[in-house]
């Protein structure tokens, strides 16, 4: 994904699913990493411009997020295929069987693995581990 599609999806998808949530900006902290199509100046201007608060991320910090270790454990469960997929169709319904198969003891172990990861950049006082 690149800047301009970045900005897109906030337009037009991040926008939509706060109207369908019946979530004011008011009443969120946006929450990203510092990747470059999220630090580049439009894509600064277009929180601004939104009145989105974004949560301040540290530099070269551990992923913090634990969705990110949920996206880590599909691609897990993927490699697990004797065959790659052989189309977009088979890849999606390979994605859905995997991330449905979730149980909540995933979900809450990597949940609650998020207080070693933030002491670890605590100690590292915020830079990287």
């Amino acid at each position: 994904m690149d800047l301009d599609t970045y900005c897109e999806v906030l337009e037009n998808h991040l926008k939509d699913s706060l109207n369908f949530f019946e979530i004011s900006v008011d009443d969120m902290i946006f929450q990203q990493d510092n990747d470059p199509k999220h630090t580049f100046k439009k894509a600064k201007k277009w929180f601004s411009d939104n009145q989105m608060i974004v949560l301040d991320w540290p530099a070269q910090s551990p992923d913090l997020n634990p969705i990110e270790h949920l996206w880590h454990h599909l691609k897990i469960k993927l490699s697990a295929y004797e065959t790659k997929a052989t189309s977009i169709n088979e890849l999606w319904k390979r994605c859905d069987k995997e991330w449905n198969s979730f149980t909540a003891e995933i979900c809450q172990k990597y949940i609650e693995s998020m207080l070693a990861r933030v002491q670890a950049v605590l100690k590292a006082k915020m830079g990287p581990y």
